[in-house]
């Protein structure tokens, strides 16, 4: 093959891959498509952490919903402080506003996400095909996805990273590397940094034999990371004993499903996928290979026996996603590379076809995957917490009502995205399932508003309510939006 060959082979396969990135921006777009606020609950709970820690200057910073405890700094069992000071310094140097961040950003993490898969599987030649997958990793309310600006998303970028570090490398950089990747997990989201570990165990006893130093400066760039972090050791031991409580399952979370939602072809791609890597063999090979059982092997004890750790293992689903998809890029890149035998292709009178027929078959399984995928994808529902009136309302009051008006209340359901947005504290909030307090919340704005010594005894000074407030001590300062008279 000619320079020129090669170089218009490479120019082709970036041509792909720049449209994989872009499937990949579009399905993280699609719950943003006519919504330009952040979608799930918990992305509001980080903006709101965000902003407080920004505001702080410094990662320990009051709880930004109600105030009455701090939140600790990285060295404490603030498990997402890492994340927040990301996304806090994400807002700072670029300027680019929340909403921006929060409407944008998941698509560009999941193509960068997309791209660490194409650098892992390229040197196995099938990157297109691991990229391509990786984009069908969905999104739902249940178990989060990349379509959200949530920890998990961003830890999924670096599991293929680490992957490609282990699997290429044997250098005391690379190894320094993987010790900064897992770091940096820890402090962002402790089940993303679990999950590569456990992929990457079989790889480490797989070298045990043949190459004991490169096990061993994995194992330490795995492991060392905890070491620094002393409310890790006082986690261990209570975790260990959550391993062996059976755990109630939530019923809209299970396997089938899930698998159902990523697709059954390719699921049926993936297990090819597997088949193909290990007749190829060689140890990275193995190491996807049985990094993708372990993970489904855990997975299927969870969701069978109950045993284990909720958040791990619901999160989990997403790192065994990455994982098949990775796969089943072999599978697919397998089927691309097929050729019609030459006595049968000498008999066609079609030489593109005879030349081209893996990639012509690859080809249709694309378009047929995109066809079964992306209406699924597209029809998913999200909830949303507030709509554009609610919006422009919250922005009024944190740049009209002064700081000697501290807390609000307001719909609980709505008062998350109240606080991200104005930095004002509240009564009360719903996060997963009502509460007693909510349940005042509703009695409260469902009797107009009248109740003046409730607002008195919880220190409430804001009022949002879509329903006319009747109360006399309520100042009405614009639509839907009081103030408590000072008392006199």
């Amino acid at each position: 093959m000619n320079v020129d060959t090669v170089n218009k082979t490479h120019r082709s396969e970036y041509l792909i891959l720049v449209l994989i990135l872009m499937l990949a921006f579009y399905i993280a777009f699609i719950p943003h498509l006519k919504y330009a606020y952040p979608v799930h609950i918990d992305e509001w709970v980080h903006l709101a952490h965000s902003e407080a820690l920004a505001e702080a200057g410094g990662t320990s910073y009051a709880d930004p919903f109600y105030g009455l405890s701090t939140v600790g700094g990285l060295l404490s069992p603030h498990l997402e402080a890492g994340f927040h000071l990301f996304l806090g310094t994400l807002h700072e140097i670029t300027g680019l506003s929340w909403m921006t961040i929060f409407r944008y950003f998941p698509g560009v993490m999941f193509a960068m996400i997309a791209l660490a898969a194409y650098i892992l599987g390229r040197r196995g030649g099938f990157g297109l095909g691991a990229a391509f997958f990786v984009c069908l990793i969905p999104t739902t309310v249940g178990i989060m996805g990349p379509a959200f600006l949530v920890p998990v998303s961003l830890g999924l970028l670096f599991t293929p990273l680490i992957l490609f570090l282990a699997f290429n490398f044997r250098t005391v950089w690379s190894y320094l590397l993987i010790f900064v990747f897992i770091s940096f997990l820890l402090l962002m989201h402790a089940p993303s940094a679990i999950c590569p570990i456990i992929v990457l165990i079989p790889y480490i006893l797989l070298h045990i034999k043949g190459d004991f130093k490169h096990s061993v400066g994995v194992a330490l760039g795995l492991l060392l990371p905890f070491t620094p972090f002393p409310w890790i050791f006082r986690l261990v031991l209570p975790t260990v004993k959550e391993l062996f409580k059976a755990q109630e399952l939530v019923t809209y979370v299970d396997l089938p499903r899930i698998l159902y939602t990523y697709g059954y072809l390719p699921v049926a791609i993936c297990l090819f996928g597997v088949f193909i890597l290990a007749v190829r063999g060689g140890k990275r090979n193995y190491g996807l290979v049985l990094g993708l059982l372990v993970l489904v092997v855990m997975l299927l004890a969870y969701f069978t026996f109950g045993y284990g750790i909720p958040i791990l293992y619901y999160r989990g689903l997403m790192f065994m996603m990455l994982m098949m998809s990775i796969t089943a890029g072999a599978g697919l890149m397998w089927v691309g590379d097929l050729r019609l035998p030459d006595r049968i292709g000498t008999g066609l009178r079609v030489p593109f076809i005879t030349q081209n027929i893996g990639k012509l078959l690859c080809l249709v399984l694309v378009v047929v995957i995109l066809v079964l995928c992306i209406p699924v994808r597209q029809s998913t529902p999200y909830y949303h917490l507030i709509d554009r009136q609610n919006y422009e309302a919250f922005v009024w009051i944190r740049n009209n009502v002064g700081d000697e008006y501290e807390k609000a209340i307001l719909d609980p359901w709505k008062a998350t995205a109240f606080v991200a947005i104005t930095g004002k504290k509240v009564f009360t909030r719903i996060h997963s399932y009502p509460k007693a307090a909510d349940e005042k919340a509703y009695a409260f704005l469902n009797s107009g508003c009248s109740d003046t010594t409730f607002l008195r005894e919880n220190s409430i000074s804001i009022v949002y309510s879509l329903s006319p407030c009747s109360n006399p001590d309520l100042v009405m300062v614009r639509d839907n939006v009081y103030v408590l008279r000072k008392a006199e």
